[in-house]
């Protein structure tokens, strides 16, 4: 009985000490920006092409962001319903769903999204996306497509 008690200590101790560990390697910024990448993230504001900052008349879509350990990563947008009829390359009536793998270049602040499935079907199906990437001191992640036709940038808030 006293070693099952021991052992039960002992594995306490671990846990304590790997959760330590990871506190001080997070305020110490040694964690990596893949590390912070993971986890859900839920959509903040979305500043559309061509606005430039604007505010315009869009209204905003209700949206998540999810990227795995394991390197895969879904993303789901839904628009308000008076914005139902809007339809692009990633957008299908007024809702964006895509999911895949995704690769990390933290030497250029690159994340390149590998779609394997999406609502727009082919015309996101196959294709990588790369984008460029911020993360914020204060938890925020802007992603912006690294496309210099694409003017768009979307920032998202760990839950």
């Amino acid at each position: 009985m006293k070693a099952l008690r021991y052992s039960a200590w002992v594995v306490v101790a671990i846990v304590g000490l790997v959760q330590i560990q990871s506190a001080k390697a997070q305020k110490t910024g040694n964690v990596s920006d893949k590390e912070r990448l993971i986890g859900a993230w839920h959509l903040e504001h979305i500043d559309p092409a061509g606005s430039g900052g604007i505010p315009g008349d869009n209204p905003h879509p209700k949206g998540m962001l999810i990227y795995t350990r394991d390197g895969h990563m879904s993303v789901q947008l839904m628009y308000p319903t008076s914005a139902g009829s809007l339809s692009n390359q990633y957008v299908e009536d007024g809702y964006e769903a895509s999911f895949g793998s995704y690769d990390v270049d933290e030497a250029t602040h690159t994340l390149t999204h590998h779609v394997q499935g999406s609502n727009t079907r082919d015309r996101l199906v196959g294709k990588d996306l790369p984008r460029v990437y911020t993360l914020t001191d204060d938890g925020h992640l802007i992603i912006r497509s690294a496309n210099p036709d694409e003017h768009w940038s979307v920032s998202w808030q760990h839950y």
